[in-house]
């Protein structure tokens, strides 16, 4: 019987682990995790991620041919395949501060990898990582193998969070790079015969190790990059009088473009865009290519542009200041259909009208008030270190409450800012959040989801970014 072991219990490893050992019964799956919190949410009614699909799938398999444990060594040691899935934060300090990735839970992995197996093993990247660190690991392994051999793989996931385990079930393509030997095609060939159990075989690319880490981060490069791009063009036709909607429908009937992320909006969030283009930069930079580097730069510096832009609109069209004005948040989490708020703009969004004073009340279908309050207070970057290495009780911001429904989150409030697209805030009545709402009432859709024209004659003033502006905020406009 083959058995796989994933080495963390997050985002990736859980979900990925319990759609393989729902699509391959007769492989025995164990996620394993140093946090005992995580593993036993994982083993309860109440999963640690919200992602939908997934506690279908966790109940079919659990205790079945899918284990939740926090005894690392002992099933690592059992395992034929071992995946791992650790963090790999972005360096806050040393050689390549702000911009490389920090390996240190990948090595220390890969040296108890080494410590305790007793056999022959296929160890699978499946963190997004630095090109070139599976020779690392390879190095540590080899030099630790004690006559063992490890075949390392890389095997990048592309999986969209709101849609992981639809993307898991059907995916555009499987990656899996390997050694150009006979011992790396046999391991590639072992990985693949796991994935083919549910995906067809021309979706299963297989490449050198190299290509596989980079294409991971290109991936993400070039989805962020396009995002940028209409963010971008969504401050043209504000000033303009053009609609970034009209303009983005159009270009995306290119069939050479196509219509995917072109969706104006307040800035692109999420545990990988950012970290993998700062990744690509620091590559680009140690290779000696800084007109590269420059311009994959440029893509996060578009992405800040538009927070902060957002956040200067906010304030200009309230009279030039929001102190001590009640401003409702819709939605906190980086994305709909998602509890995770890793580098949500929400979070600069949140900060710079804290910085002007403002009381901010906060409402997210997913988000606990303990979580929105840590991504407050914690640094840049904090928050990929595992949860025993961040601040154990980070302050709370007094300015900012947390509320479970939206008409409580705007009851005299100034403003609305909408920051995260969730289906329901389509569907609020707004009319009785205008009636409850301090006068004039206004609205600030960073996802474009209202309908500006309702709420207009409603009586709101609205803002929806690279629509033509409110006659009001062309009066106001928003200084840098």
């Amino acid at each position: 019987m083959v058995k796989i072991c994933c080495i963390g219990a997050g985002y990736v490893g859980g979900p990925t682990m319990a759609v393989i050992a729902l699509k391959c019964p007769s492989i025995e799956v164990v996620v394993v995790d140093i946090s005992v919190a995580r593993i036993t949410a994982w083993n309860s009614d109440q999963l640690p991620i919200y992602e939908p699909g997934l506690d279908d799938v966790v109940k079919q398999c659990r205790g079945r041919n899918l284990f939740f444990s926090t005894d690392v060594e002992k099933h690592v040691s059992e395992a034929n395949i071992v995946f791992v899935s650790v963090n790999t934060p972005t360096k806050t300090r040393g050689l390549g501060a702000g911009k490389a990735a920090d390996l240190t839970y990948w090595e220390s992995a890969a040296r108890m990898i080494a410590d305790v197996s007793k056999s022959d093993k296929i160890v699978v990247e499946k963190s997004t990582v630095p090109v070139k660190t599976a020779e690392a690991i390879e190095k540590i392994l080899t030099h630790n193998s004690k006559g063992i051999k490890f075949q390392i793989l890389s095997n990048p996931e592309f999986l969209a969070e709101g849609t992981a385990i639809e993307d898991l079930f059907k995916p555009d393509r499987v990656l899996i790079g390997g050694r150009e030997t006979p011992e790396g095609q046999k391991a590639i060939q072992a990985l693949k015969d796991v994935y083919a159990h549910w995906v067809p075989e021309d979706r299963i690319l297989t490449t050198n190790l190299w290509s596989a880490e980079l294409s991971k981060l290109a991936a993400n490069a070039f989805l962020a990059q396009r995002i940028s791009s209409v963010n971008a063009m969504s401050a043209l036709c504000e000033n303009t009088g053009a609609d970034v909607t009209q303009v983005s429908y159009a270009v995306g009937k290119d069939t050479r473009i196509g219509p995917k992320f072109l969706n104006a909006s307040v800035g692109f969030g999420g545990s990988c865009f950012q970290k993998d283009i700062l990744n690509l930069v620091y590559i680009c930079e140690c290779n000696g290519l800084p007109e590269v580097a420059e311009y994959w730069k440029q893509v996060i510096k578009i992405n800040d542009y538009q927070k902060n832009r957002f956040v200067n609109r906010v304030v200009s069209s309230m009279f030039n200041t929001v102190s001590t004005k009640k401003i409702a948040i819709f939605g906190f989490a980086f994305k709909k259909d998602t509890g995770d708020t890793r580098e949500t703009p929400a979070i600069d969004v949140c900060k710079g009208l804290l910085g002007d004073k403002a009381m901010l009340s906060i409402y997210d279908p997913q988000v606990t008030e303990d979580q929105i309050q840590r991504d407050l207070t914690m640094k840049k970057f904090d928050w990929d270190h595992p949860v025993h290495l961040q601040p154990m009780s980070p302050t709370t911001v007094k300015q900012v409450s947390v509320v479970w429904d939206a008409y409580e989150a705007t009851k005299d409030a100034h403003g609305l800012c909408i920051l995260t697209e969730w289906d329901e805030f389509k569907t609020l009545d707004y009319q009785k959040i205008y009636d409850n709402m301090q006068k004039p009432a206004f609205v600030f859709d960073g996802r474009n989801i209202v309908n500006t024209q309702k709420l207009r004659e409603i009586g709101f003033i609205v803002y929806s970014i690279g629509k033509p502006l409110d006659a009001w905020l062309k009066d106001m406009p928003a200084v840098a």
